[in-house]
């Protein structure tokens, strides 16, 4: 990097910071900080979805999977998330829409405590929220690892730049700084795909190198979608897992759908989102994928940055770097602010009797120093996420991640829907705590005890498959439906608002109205 380049990265600091301070006037109360008042236009819902969904790991875990196995990258990555967000767009958004708006809730989690109970609710936000501190971690060392390369920088120092200008704009403009700055990141990503896709072409041989590279003896294997240990099982698991991560089940991106004004603009954002899912991230990985034509490396997880630094002049190099921070830090400051929503309107009321009897000012102040707690959290775990206990940056994402996310976030995502009214908080609790045990063995005790350990597919997959099949069977067997219950499903399910999401389903109920929201 040189000056040019340095000037590009502190002006975007700088924007970011700004669009913070600006959007400050926006929040009144927690409300406008978790959720933007419901006041979010879809297709800012929609590119905010999108970008909080991915980080610097796809330029470097993901830029080492496709190095070395090719478009497999996409086809059990980027392509599953994209249908299951469309799934998502009928099954998931509308209720998680009104989840908002007619339980007035500021936390993906507070209707659990009248979906389910007290303890369903704390059990799936404690054990949430220290899964997102070790995921927010590892996004941190990715971005520090690619900082590292350009400049030299040590990780720790990567690490708490990228963290305190981070820290600076979520904490200050809450959800409406997160998806202004993640509009503006998404230009500047654009801009900076489009121009590291046009010089790996031009190297290539030009525009027809989108298809004529791909019997190169060095692509050996690149065409194949399935690779590795990324085959069909680990695609199938993949794409329930990511259905329910990526339509609200890590949080963070249900309150993009809670943000917008009604279902239909929340089912409009999902569309928007599954559709650049599709698109955009072929753009990025085609110079992952012939990257081993461009440059040789032994360390794979650098190659992106490295062609970056070989093929782009100064001033599109720092615009491409820039382009790795806005992924992060879009995904980090969202996943900060989920989190803060759930530590304010879940854990602490169920903690403090004078929590739940906080004013405006009080509950604003408990949600910016929660969200600049959680920052810090996960920078201290970013400098310990290469030890040897959690492995390197891509295990870290996809293992721990994905293979924990299933038992967190089934009972939340099933429990909206009215096919599921059975399952109360036996089948959620269960499902949940063996749902993490299953984790544990197949990737601890019986992985140690197989020879070469449990294939990656399984590793993920068990534990989704476990906690999946006991919530539903322990429904069967054991019924909790009550009038209550029942009656915050025919809200969330009753279809005034013509998407015919929950019509004849489960009628509403002529009870008195259930108590609205986590505290009642």
């Amino acid at each position: 990097m040189n000056s040019l380049d340095w000037a590009v990265l502190i002006g975007y600091f700088g924007v970011m910071v700004a669009i913070g301070v600006w959007s400050h006037k926006r929040v009144d109360d927690v409300s406008d900080f978790f959720t933007a008042g419901g006041k979010m236009p879809w297709w800012l819902s929609g590119i905010s979805h999108h970008m909080s969904g991915y980080s610097a790991v796809m330029f470097t875990g993901y830029a080492a999977i496709a190095y070395t196995y090719g478009i497999t990258s996409y086809v059990t990555w980027s392509f599953p998330i994209a249908i299951g967000i469309a799934i998502g767009a009928r099954l998931f958004a509308p209720r998680l829409n009104r989840v908002r708006s007619r339980l007035h809730v500021a936390s993906p989690l507070e209707y659990l405590k009248n979906r389910y109970n007290l303890p369903t609710q704390q059990a799936l936000a404690w054990s949430g929220v220290l899964l997102k501190i070790v995921d927010v971690g590892a996004k941190w060392a990715a971005i520090a690892t690619l900082l590292s390369v350009f400049t030299g920088v040590s990780l720790n120092t990567g690490i708490l730049i990228t963290g305190a200008v981070t820290a600076v704009y979520c904490t200050v403009g809450g959800l409406w700084a997160d998806a202004l700055t993640e509009l503006g990141q998404f230009i500047i990503q654009f801009i900076a795909g489009i121009a590291m896709l046009v010089a790996v072409m031009a190297e290539l041989g030009g525009f027809s190198s989108l298809w004529t590279v791909w019997d190169e003896p060095k692509l050996e294997g690149h065409a194949e979608p399935l690779a590795g240990p990324y085959m069909m099982v680990f695609l199938i698991a993949y794409l329930f897992i990511k259905t329910f991560e990526y339509n609200g089940g890590m949080w963070n991106q249900a309150q993009r759908y809670m943000a917008t004004p009604t279902a239909k603009e929340a089912q409009r954002s999902a569309v928007l989102s599954a559709v650049l899912w599709l698109v955009w991230p072929a753009v990025l990985f085609f110079p992952m994928w012939v990257a081993p034509l461009v440059i040789e490396t032994d360390v794979p997880a650098d190659s992106y940055a490295l062609m970056a630094e070989q093929l782009l002049p100064h001033g599109l190099l720092g615009l491409v770097i820039v382009g790795f921070f806005s992924h992060t830090m879009a995904m980090c400051s969202s996943d900060a602010n989920a989190i803060a929503a759930v530590v304010t309107r879940d854990i602490m009321p169920a903690l403090s009797r004078r929590v739940r009897q906080w004013d405006t000012r009080a509950g604003l102040l408990a949600a910016r120093w929660s969200t600049l707690l959680f920052l810090g959290l996960s920078m201290a775990i970013a400098t310990q996420v290469n030890s040897d206990f959690f492995g390197d940056i891509i295990t870290v994402v996809i293992k721990w991640v994905a293979g924990l996310m299933g038992p967190i976030a089934i009972p939340l995502m099933l429990g909206l829907l009215p096919w599921f009214r059975r399952s109360g908080p036996t089948a959620a609790l269960v499902s949940w705590g063996v749902g993490l045990l299953a984790f544990w063995l197949v990737n601890y005790p019986i992985s140690w005890s197989v020879e070469g350990g449990v294939p990656l597919q399984y590793q993920v997959s068990i534990p989704l498959a476990v906690s999946l099949v006991l919530f539903v069977v322990i429904g069967w067997i054991k019924p909790e439906d009550t009038p209550e219950r029942d009656e915050v499903l025919a809200k969330i399910n009753n279809d005034d608002d013509g998407l015919g999401g929950g019509i004849g389903l489960i009628p509403a109920p002529a009870a008195p109205a259930a108590r609205e929201g986590a505290d009642g």
